[in-house]
């Protein structure tokens, strides 16, 4: 099949403390993970125009068309299993880091190639347990669009990307509160505030 380029939005995702998981309760957390899959991730991508590339024992790659369904797809799913591990003791929760990047792939056979994608999965592997890491072009392109704080991690020297990426993360306020925060929104503009960046209403 002839390959084709195009731009498009990554999210790397993986479960964090996988291997312990599985030590610990093995039958137990892979029923967890594909309760998570068919009632959380797949629906949630699904409704933001998403499509799941692959899949691991412990994680998915999915390409969007656009960053703000990438953001929407990625706080939604965080918010939710914020909920969900609320009420589970600490060596039960299943938490996943999520990583979104922004920028040309390339597409054979269904799988998508390219430093963009190389980016995504070394953004999570940065990301907290539970949190989110963003490029700063995701960020550029979210401006205006998502009422969500973005705090600066500076810029970071990722394995086998030639070029520092500088990056964010989405604040762990925005991830609690996600169902209030994630509407449409009127223009915004910058304030940047001890290492914040925030979208403020400028509209009603």
């Amino acid at each position: 099949m002839t390959a084709i380029g195009r731009l498009a939005a990554i999210l790397a995702a993986d479960v964090a403390g996988y291997a312990r998981l599985i030590g610990t309760d093995e039958g137990g957390t892979l029923q967890a993970f594909k309760a998570i899959r068919a009632e959380l991730f797949d629906p949630t991508i699904a409704a933001h125009n998403g499509r799941i590339v692959k899949t691991t024992g412990d994680g998915l790659l999915v390409e969007f068309s656009s960053v703000v369904d990438a953001l929407r797809s990625a706080t939604e799913v965080q918010g939710h299993m914020a909920e969900r591990n609320s009420t589970l003791p600490t060596d039960k929760r299943i938490e996943f880091r999520i990583g979104v990047n922004v920028g040309d792939v390339v597409v054979e056979d269904g799988d998508i190639f390219g430093d963009a994608v190389n980016v995504a999965v070394r953004l999570e592997g940065l990301a907290e347990p539970g949190g989110i890491c963003i490029s700063a072009r995701v960020r550029e392109d979210a401006a205006g669009k998502l009422e969500l704080d973005f705090e600066d991690m500076g810029e970071k020297q990722l394995k086998n990307i030639v070029r520092p990426v500088h990056t964010y993360r989405v604040t762990s306020d925005d991830l609690a509160c996600r169902r209030d925060r994630l509407r449409p929104t009127a223009p915004k503009q910058w304030r940047k505030t001890e290492g914040r960046h925030r979208l403020r209403w400028t509209g009603a």
